[in-house]
C-alpha cells in the first residue's frame, strides 16, 4: 500500500499555517508570515512521528499539547504567561471551530456512512478518496472565512452591547422607556441652544405612543411647512434643527425638549440637564437591540440621581 506522505504533510502544514494566521487575526496581534509558516512546519512534524522511533508517543494528548505550545511560541513568542495562554486557547478554539464546521459540512453532504470514505481514514490509506480531499481543499478556506467573519461579528456585538444603556424620557406627563446605544458618531446639536440631540425610534411599539408623537415621527415635513398642526403643549417644546446626511442636501428634523431625561449606565441613574429628542419611524437596530441613539454629550455634565434603581 502506497502512502503519499508528502501530500499529507503538505496539507497539514497548510492547515496549521492557516489556523495560526486566523488566530493572529482574531487576537489582533502583529504577525510575520515567516513565523506563521514556521509554526505550521512545527505542527506538521507530528505527521512524521509515526514513522520514527517515537511512534508510541505520536498520538498521546500530551504530545499534541507540546506541539501546540511550540507552534504558539514560534508564531507569537513569549511576553508573559497570560499573553501566551490566550494565544494557545484561541488557537484551540479556532481549530475546533473550523474543524467542526468542516466535518459537519462533510457529513451533511456525504450520505455514505462508511468511515472508509471519510477524510480521517483516507489520510491513513494514502492519497485517499479524491472527492474527499477535494472537499477538504475547497471546504477548509470556506469554513475558515465564515469562522473569521462570525468571530468578528461576535466581537462587534459584544462591543455594541457594552455601550447599551437604559433611557427614560418624560414629556407632558408621558413616560417612555428605551434601550439606547451610545454613538460617538452622533454629533447633532441644536445650532441655537447648542443642546445635543438624541434619536428615538417608535416604530416597534406605536400603540403605546400618543397620536401627536406618532404624527411628529411619521410626517415631520408637513408640520415644518405648516400644513399640519400639533397641540400647543407639544408645539412649545418643538425645535426645528438642520442636519446633513451623506449624499443629500441639508434637511430639517423636529426635536422635542423633554421635561426630563434619565440614563441608567453601569448601575447609576443620571439626570441629563440639557438635551433634545427627535422621534423617527426609522428602525435604528435591525434586531431591535436598541431603540434610541444617545448623543455622547448627554453623558457629560449629568447629575447622579440613584445608584441602584433599575430603569428597565
Amino acid at each position: 500500500m502506497a502512502i503519499y506522505l508528502d501530500v499529507i504533510w503538505a496539507l497539514n502544514f497548510l492547515f496549521d499555517s492557516l489556523l495560526l494566521y486566523l488566530t493572529a487575526i482574531v487576537l489582533k496581534r502583529d504577525y510575520r508570515y515567516f513565523r506563521i509558516f514556521l509554526g505550521g512546519v512545527i505542527g506538521s512534524i507530528i505527521i512524521l512521528l509515526p514513522f520514527t522511533p517515537f511512534n508510541a508517543y505520536s498520538g498521546h494528548p500530551l504530545t499534541k499539547l507540546l506541539f501546540s505550545v511550540f507552534m504558539i511560541l514560534a508564531t507569537f513568542g513569549y511576553k508573559r504567561f497570560r499573553y501566551f495562554f490566550s494565544g494557545l486557547m484561541t488557537f484551540y478554539l479556532i481549530t475546533f471551530l473550523v474543524g467542526g464546521a468542516l466535518i459537519g459540512a462533510h457529513y451533511f453532504v456525504q450520505f455514505d456512512y462508511d468511515l472508509s470514505t471519510s477524510v480521517l481514514i483516507s489520510s491513513v490509506k494514502g492519497f485517499g478518496d479524491p472527492i474527499s480531499w477535494l472537499f477538504v481543499l475547497i471546504g477548509f478556506p470556506i469554513a475558515w472565512h465564515f469562522s473569521k467573519t462570525n468571530i468578528e461579528k461576535i466581537e462587534m456585538t459584544k462591543i455594541q452591547y457594552d455601550q447599551i444603556i437604559n433611557v427614560q424620557i418624560k414629556i407632558n406627563n408621558n413616560l417612555f422607556k428605551f434601550k439606547g446605544l451610545i454613538d460617538s458618531g452622533n454629533q447633532l446639536y441644536d445650532p441655537i441652544s447648542k443642546l445635543p440631540v438624541m434619536f428615538v425610534s417608535i416604530k416597534s411599539q406605536m400603540d403605546i405612543y400618543p397620536e401627536t408623537l406618532i404624527k411628529l415621527a411619521e410626517d415631520p415635513e408637513s408640520i415644518i411647512l405648516g400644513n399640519d398642526t400639533v397641540p400647543l403643549e407639544w408645539e412649545n417644546k418643538m425645535r426645528i434643527i438642520p442636519y446633513k446626511v451623506v449624499g443629500q442636501e441639508h434637511q430639517l428634523v423636529i426635536a422635542i425638549k423633554p421635561d426630563q431625561i434619565e440614563i441608567e449606565k453601569e448601575g447609576e441613574v443620571l439626570l441629563v440637564d440639557k438635551g433634545l429628542v427627535s422621534f423617527t419611524m426609522q428602525q435604528l437596530s435591525s434586531d431591535d437591540a436598541f431603540q434610541c441613539i444617545v448623543h455622547p454629550k448627554m453623558l457629560t455634565g449629568t447629575k447622579k440621581v440613584k445608584a441602584t434603581v433599575k430603569v428597565s
